[in-house]
């Protein structure tokens, strides 16, 4: 990253991030236990990072606000119309990963 400012850089970033926030309102069948599970964050994790990086630039965004960012709309809509229950499996393995200190 040395061979562009900090501002020029933001750019990039910020278009990355729009594209990975695209690219998890497009794949509804990907819950995000499984995205836990695979990857250690999930669309939550994602959201809570963008509301403490709008906190520390002194945007003030409550989770829901950030959360709605994140999935496109009302986090409890998305959960109604996409959310399904998760196999017996997917809660062991994330019950497993949280025992052995991987962060929610």
């Amino acid at each position: 990253m040395s061979d562009i400012d900090r501002s020029t850089a933001t750019q990039p970033e910020a278009a990355a991030f729009r594209r990975l926030v695209a690219h998890l309102r497009e794949r509804t069948d990907v819950q995000n236990i499984d995205l836990m599970n695979l990857a250690g964050f999930c669309r939550n994790c994602l959201s809570n990072w963008y509301q403490e990086a709008a906190a520390e630039h002194g945007i003030a965004r409550s989770k829901d606000a950030a959360r709605e960012i994140v999935y496109g709309m009302p986090y409890k809509e998305w959960q109604q119309r996409y959310q399904t229950e998760a196999p017996p499996q997917a809660q062991a393995d994330f019950a497993k990963s949280t025992a052995a200190g991987h962060k929610q």
